[in-house]
């Protein structure tokens, strides 16, 4: 089995290429839905976040309201320190449990936005990062996605930087260009991380 890390700012086109990994095989564990997961209504892992934030966390429906935890979390780096040390071993031992049900010969690819913020890189066999450049980020978040100029920028600014993302890559996807030069290069890095499972069996 090859465990595979993949990350990029916001923008650059992760969701994507993850697709199209998945498409040539790839199994997928992705950190964002497995956060989702733990803290579902009934789950040890609201029980546990509602016991430390309270009930004005859930929504009328007994789920987490995300906005509302959000507005607390984001605005108090203590806070959101004990929504992590809640979460984080959660998200872990799950993602580890879908890497495990893959077969042994499986290439894994573990969908993790802040890789480089957590600095994760050490627990994946290969990391790829998606890149593309500032700009062409802030014309996606903007155009495609419709989120205000200012909004995109702070979203941007709360990430790790370009620099520091490049420097954990074993392997790096260029995005700024077109769908169909992204499909080129995974199906290149495909064969590569083909390869590199090979030469670990």
């Amino acid at each position: 089995m090859l465990n595979v890390g993949l990350t990029g700012g916001i923008g650059a086109g992760k969701s994507e290429a993850v697709r199209l990994l998945a498409e040539r095989g790839a199994r997928v564990v992705d950190s964002d839905r497995v956060a989702r997961e733990v803290v579902e209504p009934g789950t040890p892992g609201l029980a546990a976040v509602v016991a430390e934030f309270g009930t004005g966390v859930l929504a009328p429906d007994g789920s987490l309201d995300r906005a509302r935890l959000g507005a607390v979390v984001f605005a108090d780096e203590e806070r959101r320190r004990a929504l992590n040390a809640i979460v984080h071993p959660l998200v872990a031992e799950r993602a580890a449990a879908l890497r495990d049900a893959a077969p042994a010969d499986a290439i894994v690819v573990h969908d993790v936005p802040l890789l480089a913020e957590n600095a994760l890189q050490d627990r994946y066999d290969a990391v790829v990062v998606v890149d593309a450049s500032d700009a062409t980020r802030l014309e996606r978040l903007t155009g495609r996605r419709g989120m205000a100029e200012a909004d995109a920028r702070a979203r941007m600014a709360a990430q790790a930087d370009r620099e520091t993302r490049l420097g954990i890559a074993d392997f790096v996807l260029d995005n700024d260009g077109t769908i169909d030069e992204l499909t080129e290069q995974v199906a290149v890095l495909w064969d590569r991380l083909t390869a590199l499972a090979g030469s670990r069996s």
